[in-house]
């Protein structure tokens, strides 16, 4: 079920209904009056970004968008228009992933959905995305801007008239590209389903950032923003995700910072306890210490993360919490699976409206991931011959015909070992259930 809570104190509020691009925004988008609370004090937002494809992200505030005054109407035909980009089943059922272009005109609408396609080839590709490609559906919303390209790009003082406002120099950050996120919020509101939003913005240039402390009404935690035709940028929008679905801590740390003294964090990556005290306490990634981690290196107590070089530890050296261009390490990837699975189900399929097939009808399930294994009952009896089967029909499992009531339902695991956590593997079933007709 999808989530339809109000935005956070930290500056976001709903937009209009409609997609929308208005006339041009200030030369200086990043001295545009923001966000304001009732006692007319700024807003503000924290934001992420990254000075360069193998560096450490860094963090600053900036105000935050103001809400859009009234609904404004398409600038363009085709403005809002939804394509679904990579279709794997029924909204609800699956993570939805929507990708909205800034700076492409009507004209280059094209260019924004292969720059979608190229994004999400890049991103599904490292893993436990690559192991849960068929747990995604990604849609692609158009924005239609007056002008090709993104403000400050290719030098400061460019201004380009665009529908979400991204603009580089963002807090006179030359990579930190910012955007409107209450007319990102307008855009992803057209979608069927938006779990998570990442803003192309249509720009060689490297840059991005990562809106972390937003929960939208549409439903999505946090807005990461990528530059469409870097062929690092997609690196950017794997590591916010990692902070959207994962709820895994930075890993890096600032040397100001100095040592850490507060209570144990809530992120399942970062710790106040090293490699012996949680084998001790069993607590924090104890399971997984001295594996060998997919970023490199065996899985122990690394100290400095959570921002603080001194008082907290991480699991491994470098993993893409850390630094760009590294694979989530292990404690990592289970955080990535347990959060694709709020969002999507081991199970789904297409097959029986109302929950209904007869008993001459192929019922269809997909399953998650090749770790999935699924079974087959009828009347609460398995049909033994059927286990594993993703195609079945009724009779053939031994559903009779004699005008009687029969269930027929489908029940499945995932036993991927990148899971250790038995509470969390507890989680990872799911069942769907049938009434056969004659």
């Amino acid at each position: 079920m999808r989530r339809r809570i109000s935005l956070a104190a930290g500056g976001l509020a709903l937009a209009a209904a409609l997609a929308v691009t208005a006339p041009a925004a200030a030369a200086s988008p990043d001295r545009a009056r923001g966000a304001q609370d009732a006692q007319g004090t700024p807003r503000t937002q924290d934001v992420e970004y990254f000075t360069g494809p193998d560096g450490h992200p860094r963090h600053t505030t900036i105000p935050a968008s103001p809400a859009l005054p009234r609904p404004l109407l398409p600038s363009a035909k085709g403005d809002g228009d939804v394509t679904p980009v990579v279709t794997n089943g029924p909204v609800g059922s699956k993570l939805d992933v929507v990708f909205i272009g800034d700076g492409y005109t009507a004209g280059q609408q094209g260019d924004f959905h292969a720059a979608v396609r190229a994004k999400w080839a890049k991103m599904s590709a490292v893993e436990p995305y690559a192991s849960y490609t068929n747990l995604f559906n990604v849609w692609a919303v158009d924005a239609v801007s007056r002008d090709s390209g993104v403000t400050n790009d290719p030098a400061k003082g460019a201004t380009k008239d665009t529908a979400l406002r991204s603009y580089f120099f963002c807090d006179d950050i030359e990579r930190l590209l910012c955007v409107d996120t209450a007319r990102v919020e307008s855009y992803a509101a057209k979608a069927p389903a938006a779990d998570l939003v990442v803003v192309l913005s249509n720009s060689t240039k490297y840059g991005g950032a990562g809106y972390n402390d937003v929960v939208s009404q549409v439903g999505y935690d946090g807005v990461a923003t990528a530059s469409s035709d870097h062929p690092k940028s997609d690196q950017v929008a794997v590591h916010e995700t990692g902070h959207s679905l994962g709820k895994l801590a930075d890993e890096y740390q600032y040397d100001e910072y100095g040592t850490y003294t507060g209570a144990e964090p809530r992120e399942v990556n970062i710790s106040t306890l090293d490699a012996g005290q949680q084998a001790e306490k069993r607590q924090k990634w104890y399971r997984w210490l001295g594996r060998t981690s997919p970023d490199g290196g065996t899985v122990g107590s690394y100290e400095g993360g959570g921002y603080y070089p001194k008082g907290l530890y991480r699991p491994t050296e470098n993993s893409i919490m850390r630094t760009l261009g590294h694979e989530f390490n292990l404690p990592g990837r289970e955080a990535m699976i347990a959060g694709f699975y709020r969002h999507a189900s081991v199970l789904s399929s297409d097959t029986g409206t109302y929950g209904t097939v007869s008993r001459r009808q192929h019922v269809t399930v997909r399953l998650a991931a090749p770790t999935v294994t699924v079974r087959w009952y009828v009347d609460g009896l398995e049909a033994v011959a059927a286990r594993g089967r993703t195609d079945v029909v009724p009779r053939a499992l031994g559903v009779p015909a004699d005008g009687r009531p029969h269930t027929l339902k489908a029940r499945a695991v995932d036993r991927t070992d990148a899971v250790l956590d038995p509470e969390l593997r507890g989680r990872l079933r799911g069942e769907l259930a049938w009434g056969v007709t004659r």
